[in-house]
C-alpha cells in the first residue's frame, strides 16, 4: 500500500489557508474575492475520485498522495471548480488521501471495495484530527464533500459529530455527488431551508426525464435537496434563481442551469451554456456543483452568518 501521509506536511494537504493553492482562486469574469483571510468559519473538503485511469504504478487500488501527476490532475479540477465555492465564507482544509481507485465502485468484489475505501477514510480521519488539534480551535465547522469524498464525509460525521460534543461546531453539511439516505444519521437532519443549520443538504444531478441504471440502488429513496431553493420539494426554479457556475476553464457563467427534485434525484434541462444544442450529458455528476457554484457560495455565508446568530 501506498505510504501512510503525513499531515504536519502541507504539501500532504490540497488546499490550506496559509498557502497558495486552488482554493483561493476567483472564476474569470467575476468581480468575487477570497476571504478567507477575515473568516469565521472553516470548511473541511473532500475531493471526488480523481484516480480514475489505469495506474502507471504499483498502486493499484489505492492512490499515493506523493503522486504529483495525480495532484496535478486534483488541484485543477475538484479543488479549482468545487472547493472555491467555499473561499467566501470559509478558511478551506482539503487533505490529499490515498483514494480509492474508480474501480472499487465497480469491483464485484465486497472486500476489495471495503479495503480500499477503508484505507481512504483512515487518511481522512487522521487529517481531521490533525485539524481539530492544530488549527480549528472551536471555529464553526462545514464539511462539504463529492462522490468518493461524500462516502468519507459521511463516516466522519458519524464518528464526530453525531450527537458528539462536535457536533455544536457543525454549520451545516454539503453531502454532494452520493445517495445518502435521510435517515444516516441521528441527530444530523435534512435541512428543509436555505438558513437551517446544524443539519446537511444533498443532491445527484440528471438531464431532465432520465434515471441511470443504479436509480435503485440508492438514488429512489436518496434526499434531493434543490440547491436553487434549499427546499426539499418538487418546484420548479428556473435559470434565473441561478447565481451563476462556473465553466470551462474555470470561467463564470450567469444562470447556468434550473432545476428540479424528482424522486431523489435533482433534474436539470440542459445547461445556458455556449454550445447548450450540442450537449448530450444525462449523467451531470462531474457539475453537480459546478452548475450551482455561486448559489452555493452565497448559501455557505448565509448559513455562517445564522450559526454566528444563535450562538
Amino acid at each position: 500500500m501506498p505510504p501512510i501521509p503525513d499531515y504536519s506536511i502541507k504539501d500532504t494537504w490540497a488546499a490550506l489557508p496559509d498557502k497558495e493553492d486552488a482554493a483561493d482562486k476567483i472564476p474569470l469574469k467575476s468581480n468575487l474575492k477570497d476571504g478567507q483571510k477575515e473568516a469565521k468559519a472553516d470548511v473541511f473538503f473532500l475531493h471526488p475520485t480523481i484516480y480514475t485511469y489505469k495506474p502507471t504504478n504499483k498502486y493499484i487500488w489505492n492512490a499515493d498522495v506523493n503522486d504529483e501527476e495525480l495532484n496535478k490532475l486534483v488541484d485543477n479540477s475538484t479543488i479549482l471548480n468545487q472547493a472555491t465555492a467555499f473561499n467566501g465564507a470559509c478558511k478551506v482544509y482539503a487533505p490529499r488521501y490515498r483514494q480509492a481507485h474508480y474501480y472499487s465502485f465497480l469491483t464485484p468484489n465486497a472486500t476489495d471495495k471495503k479495503q480500499a475505501l477503508d484505507l481512504a477514510y483512515a487518511d481522512v480521519k487522521r487529517a481531521f484530527e490533525f485539524y481539530l488539534q492544530n488549527w480549528n480551535q472551536g471555529r464553526p465547522i462545514i464539511i462539504a464533500s463529492h462522490s468518493q469524498g461524500t462516502v468519507l464525509a459521511k463516516r466522519l460525521l458519524q464518528e464526530f459529530f453525531d450527537e458528539k460534543p462536535l457536533q455544536k461546531q457543525l454549520v451545516e453539511a454539503y453531502l454532494i455527488g452520493i445517495a445518502t439516505a435521510p435517515n444516516t444519521f441521528n441527530s444530523i437532519k435534512p435541512s428543509q431551508s436555505a438558513e437551517e443549520i446544524g443539519g446537511f443538504v444533498s443532491w445527484n444531478t440528471f438531464a431532465r426525464d432520465y434515471l441511470p441504471p443504479y436509480y435503485k440502488d440508492g438514488l429512489n429513496s436518496a434526499v434531493c435537496t434543490n440547491p436553487l431553493s434549499w427546499k426539499l420539494n418538487n418546484d420548479f426554479v428556473s435559470k434565473t434563481e441561478n447565481k451563476g457556475g462556473v465553466g470551462l476553464k474555470f470561467t463564470f457563467v450567469k444562470e447556468a442551469a434550473d432545476a428540479q427534485v424528482h424522486d431523489g434525484v435533482l433534474w436539470i434541462n440542459k445547461p445556458y451554456v455556449r454550445g447548450r444544442a450540442f450537449l448530450r450529458t444525462k449523467i451531470w455528476h462531474r457539475a453537480d456543483i459546478n452548475l450551482f457554484w455561486m448559489n452555493i457560495r452565497e448559501n455557505v455565508t448565509l448559513r455562517v452568518e445564522r450559526y454566528f446568530h444563535q450562538q
